[in-house]
């Protein structure tokens, strides 16, 4: 496995979404994927929606929620780990797509560390082509379908005993 430095902090209000050596497993097989060198060290906080409002007002002028935010590295470092960089993720918008449901959450917080740590690792979704690749990409990370891996938005939660399915609400602010 490749060595990862990973420092997680949990601001927010929702707990035990993930676990910190099931996210290094993720991170170490996105990185080995993708041929990255050395021993890597990024940062991922989980937040809530206020906190990430804030951040992307700031740096994508864009007054609203979203679920991930990526800050890449902006130094070279010469000596230690190679710094990838910062994810933020909010739980609160994960929780909000999932309708509450604890098991999609978990699976929603995997699925956007991924995507934080690919962009990163400098993929984009910005063409259809780009967000194909990227699609596929986390598919092959998170064993998933490229339907589940490029389900972002409000998901659907499982039928009631009565037969209907509700969905979540939520917003994605790419």
């Amino acid at each position: 496995m490749m060595p990862i430095v990973l420092d997680i902090r949990n601001e927010s209000a929702r707990k035990r979404l993930y676990t910190r050596s099931g996210l290094t497993m993720l991170a170490g097989r996105i990185c080995k994927g993708e041929r990255v060198k050395g021993i890597v060290e990024l940062s991922v906080m989980f937040c809530d929606d206020a906190f990430i409002a804030d951040l992307n007002r700031r740096y994508r002028h864009k007054d609203a929620p979203t679920d991930v935010l990526s800050f890449e590295q902006d130094r070279a470092v010469t000596k230690g780990p190679r710094a990838l960089g910062d994810i933020v993720i909010s739980l609160e918008t994960a929780e909000s797509n999932c309708g509450g449901d604890r098991a999609m959450m978990k699976e929603e917080v995997n699925l956007l560390f991924c995507h934080g740590l690919l962009h990163l690792l400098g993929h984009d979704h910005g063409t259809a082509k780009e967000r194909m690749a990227m699609t596929e990409l986390q598919a092959h990370y998170l064993g998933a379908t490229t339907e589940a891996a490029w389900a972002f938005g409000p998901k659907a939660i499982p039928a009631h005993p009565n037969g209907r399915t509700a969905r979540a609400g939520g917003h994605r602010g790419r």
